[in-house]
């Protein structure tokens, strides 16, 4: 269990803890500040996004009047928000951690391969909200829509002939990039596969030139 460092200009709503799960003594600590928030922080995620849950503890009241109430851990809505300085720093420090371990090629794949999962992730919560919108089902919220047409307002126009260039150019200088690794690594297993066959025969003559010792006769 960790609690923040506390200052004359912050106040403690709560408290969180590494998971996955709840545990069974969470209810014994969940009590040094007044109706107090627990967040389950996900250490090892298998999911993309935030990996945090928040619960807040309520007084759940037995149907047998003998029987004692006890609190119980529900679940409630949340999100993470930071202002933009703080923002500016995660970015840095997400951008900073790199695992030695991997390549530099698989990291960057992988990075766009989240991004990209992210990205889908997203519009399809774009997608649901407006389907429900029309659907009368939720409320028309015009903020959210100023915000979408925001979203669209900074996508490129493709119509634009330079545009089309400049990614069809780029797009050229990547494929030949690829194209050329690939020969390189071609000639290079060619190469090598050459090599191996000239040092085999060299050790096929060098076995065959080698005398026989025959073996010694019987009596002599």
């Amino acid at each position: 269990m960790t609690r923040t460092q506390e200052s004359a200009k912050e106040h403690v709503v709560g408290w969180y803890s590494t998971g996955p799960k709840l545990r069974e003594n969470d209810l014994e600590i969940h009590g040094y500040v007044p109706n107090p928030v627990l967040v389950i922080i996900d250490v090892q995620p298998e999911e993309l996004g935030i990996p945090t849950k928040a619960y807040y503890a309520v007084e759940e009241v037995k149907e047998n009047a003998t029987q004692k109430s006890q609190k119980v851990f529900v679940h409630v809505q949340s999100e993470i928000a930071a202002h933009e300085v703080e923002e500016i720093g995660v970015e840095h420090l997400l951008r900073d951690v790199k695992d030695t371990t991997i390549s530099t090629l698989a990291t960057e794949v992988t990075g766009k391969l989240a991004a990209l999962k992210g990205l889908d992730a997203r519009l399809k919560e774009i997608r649901g909200y407006l389907d429900l919108v029309i659907e009368e089902k939720l409320p028309l919220n015009h903020e959210i829509l100023y915000h979408l047409q925001d979203v669209f307002n900074l996508l490129p126009n493709l119509n634009v002939a330079d545009l089309i260039k400049a990614f069809a150019v780029k797009t050229n200088d990547m494929m030949l990039v690829i194209y050329l690794s690939s020969l390189i690594r071609s000639v290079i297993a060619l190469h090598n596969l050459i090599n191996n066959k000239m040092l085999n025969k060299e050790h096929e003559k060098a076995e065959d030139s080698k005398p026989i010792a025959l073996p010694p006769v019987a009596g002599s």
